[in-house]
Protein backbone atom coordinates (compact mmCIF):
# COMPACT_ATOMS: atom_id res chain seq x y z
CA UNK A 1 0.00 0.00 0.00
CA UNK A 2 1.43 3.61 -0.46
CA UNK A 3 2.36 5.48 2.69
CA UNK A 4 2.68 8.80 1.00
CA UNK A 5 -1.35 9.23 1.31
CA UNK A 6 -0.80 8.56 5.09
CA UNK A 7 1.97 10.97 5.12
CA UNK A 8 -0.35 13.65 3.79
CA UNK A 9 -2.68 13.00 5.65
CA UNK A 10 -0.59 13.53 8.47
CA UNK A 11 0.65 16.42 7.40
CA UNK A 12 -2.33 18.20 6.16
CA UNK A 13 -3.42 17.57 10.04
CA UNK A 14 -0.69 19.60 11.56
CA UNK A 15 -1.44 22.71 8.74
CA UNK A 16 -5.44 22.76 9.61
CA UNK A 17 -4.41 22.58 13.75
CA UNK A 18 -1.36 25.40 13.06
CA UNK A 19 -3.70 27.26 10.91
CA UNK A 20 -6.19 26.99 13.42
CA UNK A 21 -3.99 27.92 16.13
CA UNK A 22 -2.77 31.39 14.55
CA UNK A 23 -6.15 32.51 13.68
CA UNK A 24 -7.37 32.17 17.16
CA UNK A 25 -3.91 34.23 18.52
CA UNK A 26 -4.49 36.46 15.80
CA UNK A 27 -8.15 37.31 16.44
CA UNK A 28 -7.12 37.83 19.96
CA UNK A 29 -9.46 34.68 21.21
CA UNK A 30 -8.90 32.67 24.12
CA UNK A 31 -5.73 31.75 25.31
CA UNK A 32 -6.77 28.86 26.62
CA UNK A 33 -7.62 27.56 23.09
CA UNK A 34 -4.56 28.83 21.53
CA UNK A 35 -2.28 26.89 23.89
CA UNK A 36 -4.30 23.91 23.55
CA UNK A 37 -4.14 24.17 19.81
CA UNK A 38 -0.21 24.58 20.24
CA UNK A 39 0.01 21.82 22.39
CA UNK A 40 -1.84 19.24 19.95
CA UNK A 41 0.01 20.81 17.12
CA UNK A 42 3.27 19.39 18.93
CA UNK A 43 1.75 15.73 18.98
CA UNK A 44 0.18 16.19 15.62
CA UNK A 45 4.15 16.44 14.55
CA UNK A 46 5.28 13.60 16.64
CA UNK A 47 2.78 11.24 15.11
CA UNK A 48 3.50 12.77 11.44
CA UNK A 49 7.27 12.16 12.16
CA UNK A 50 6.58 8.53 13.19
CA UNK A 51 4.04 8.27 10.11
CA UNK A 52 6.69 9.00 8.00
CA UNK A 53 9.69 6.98 9.79
CA UNK A 54 7.17 3.85 9.23
CA UNK A 55 6.65 5.03 5.57
CA UNK A 56 10.69 5.20 4.78
CA UNK A 57 11.69 2.00 7.11
CA UNK A 58 8.59 -0.09 5.22
CA UNK A 59 9.34 1.16 1.74
CA UNK A 60 12.97 0.44 2.38
CA UNK A 61 12.36 -3.25 2.97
Amino acid sequence: MNGSIFVALALGAVLLILLAGLVVMIRGGRPNLSNRLMRLRVVAQLIAIIIIMLVLYINGH
